[in-house]
């Protein structure tokens, strides 16, 4: 999905039939990724080393520690009565990584009400000025199946009769706080929602608290985020397209190259660019963002900066990487053009992306918007390595780092900027030795992508460990996987309650 974050943005695909009726491990990562594509991946599970950094390790998956994903109900989730129920509605900036966000707090939240989610309405005056719209990007079947069990999910506003006449409900429109608690759901929104027979939440982004104090809220949260939210065919197509040109040549990094304007702006990084272009950033903050007084000096001591091409180039270099390594690039214009990319380029020569896997074919033709970013998203879930460059307010690259977890502890780097930037700014001073050795030194305290305690401001979207992981041999019983007939025990009780549920697949995977 060209990549954005923050305000603005954010498989090899399985065409394996009939696999969305269990919710085993394999069923997993297959609803999301692709079967052919895993037997091509190296999975090496070594612990990685805090004394030192083994490239070739990097290369394979973290170290489970028993822990596999697993975001189906562990206690009794009833199923939401099918019968009409006030609805909630949803206006989500467009922007893929931020939809999925988004999307899985509106799910939630309309399970907290026992509401009628209808599906959402994505802001067409973004940045992309894209108006494909939710149905545009996700395959809105496989969403509405998925979820049989978890809420109750309308296309559109149904028609009502009143007087004789067929009318639209219309919508009490509310404005959520941020990180609004459940209590506000249950009692805010609610009253509203029953007065009116639905609510309009909007704007909806970071409406709802990440952390709550509910695993089976967070569970299907998950459920959401990396089962029921699947791209489109044709997307899944042009991802596997890609990844299968890239595959072809060996094993692959994808970074998301987070050095553009809108980024840029935000985070006040204006003094190593010429006046012309500060003006353009500084216009472009202006009109965007609320007025703060930023200080360079002051935001890149304290890692607030994207980290430039050359300084991502720098580290990869440092850490043992070499000038033959294959590197996707998941970016949109970079800000100041070729100058900044020459000292990466100079470094790893092999780069890639979207419109340059193959220029001549229809893939470059059909990457654009939101397509586009959708399209990176996927490359970035299946690529080897993902590094993420700039990490602070990037939905696309939480998410993803998250996603990755999900699926398998790929192995992500996450450079600690705060920690780096002293040892760039005495680089650039021309003090230079143990450069690199300093450089590795904070590397080696990162975490490469294993299961790891949650601390803020890490978001639930980040890292969903262990809510969303379970293991077969528990020392805590909260932790213990789930039968694998779920969907058995579920689809029974549908029967017994005598609820037809001949609209929803027969072979759906809530894993």
């Amino acid at each position: 999905m060209r990549s954005r974050l923050g305000h603005r943005h954010q498989l090899k695909q399985s065409v394996v039939k009939g696999m969305f009726g269990r919710l085993s491990i394999a069923v997993i990562v297959l609803v999301i990724c692709t079967v052919s594509l895993l037997s091509t991946i190296k999975t090496t599970k070594q612990p990685f080393s805090r004394s030192e950094i083994d490239v070739d390790t990097l290369w394979g998956t973290a170290a489970s520690g028993g822990w596999r994903p697993s975001s189906a109900p562990r206690s009794d989730w009833p199923r939401k009565p099918l019968q009409q129920k006030p609805m909630a509605i949803y206006e989500f900036d467009v922007m893929v990584a931020s939809i999925s966000k988004e999307i899985c707090n509106a799910v939630l939240a309309a399970r907290i009400m026992n509401a009628t989610l209808v599906l959402p309405e994505l802001d067409a005056n973004s940045f992309w000025h894209d108006d494909s719209g939710f149905h545009g990007v996700y395959d809105v079947d496989h969403f509405i199946k998925s979820l049989k069990y978890d809420v109750r999910i309308v296309e559109s506003i149904p028609d009502i009769q009143k007087n004789g006449k067929t009318k639209k409900i219309k919508p009490f429109q509310m404005r959520p706080e941020r990180d609004a608690p459940i209590s506000w759901y249950t009692t805010d929104a609610l009253k509203k929602m029953k007065e009116h027979g639905a609510i309009y939440l909007t704007p909806f982004s970071h409406r709802l608290a990440e952390e709550i104090d509910n695993p089976e809220y967070q569970r299907l949260r998950c459920r959401v985020n990396y089962h029921a939210l699947r791209f489109k065919p044709h997307i899944m197509e042009l991802s596997n397209s890609i990844v299968n040109r890239l595959r072809a040549q060996g094993r692959f990094m994808a970074i998301h190259l987070r050095f553009e304007m809108d980024m840029l702006a935000f985070a006040g990084c204006f003094d190593i660019f010429t006046p012309e272009e500060q003006k353009v950033l500084k216009k472009y903050r202006d009109e965007n963002f609320a007025p703060k007084k930023l200080v360079y000096n002051e935001r890149r001591a304290i890692g607030k900066c994207p980290l430039t091409p050359e300084e991502v180039g720098l580290i990869l270099r440092a850490i043992g990487f070499d000038n033959s390594t294959r590197i996707y690039l998941a970016a949109g214009d970079l800000f100041g053009g070729e100058r900044f990319m020459k000292p990466f380029r100079s470094l790893f020569p092999h780069l890639e992306n979207h419109n340059t896997v193959d220029p001549t074919s229809e893939l470059a033709k059909s990457t654009n918007g939101l397509v586009g970013s959708a399209v990176d998203y996927m490359v970035c879930l299946l690529s080897d390595i993902f590094m993420p460059t700039y990490d602070g307010p990037s939905n696309f690259a939480n998410n993803l780092l998250g996603h990755r977890l999900y699926y398998g502890f790929r192995t992500n780097l996450q450079p600690d900027r705060k920690a780096l930037a002293p040892i760039f700014i005495e680089r650039e001073k021309g003090r230079t030795a143990g450069f690199e050795e300093s450089i590795r030194s904070v590397m080696q305290n990162t975490n490469f992508g294993g299961p790891h305690k949650r601390v803020s401001p890490e978001s639930f979207y980040t890292n969903s460990w262990p809510e969303c992981f379970c293991q077969v041999e528990a020392a805590n019983q909260a932790d213990k996987c789930p039968p694998d007939n779920v969907l058995d025990i579920l689809d029974s009780r549908l029967k017994t309650e005598g609820i037809d549920d001949s609209e929803s697949l027969t072979s759906n995977s809530t894993d």
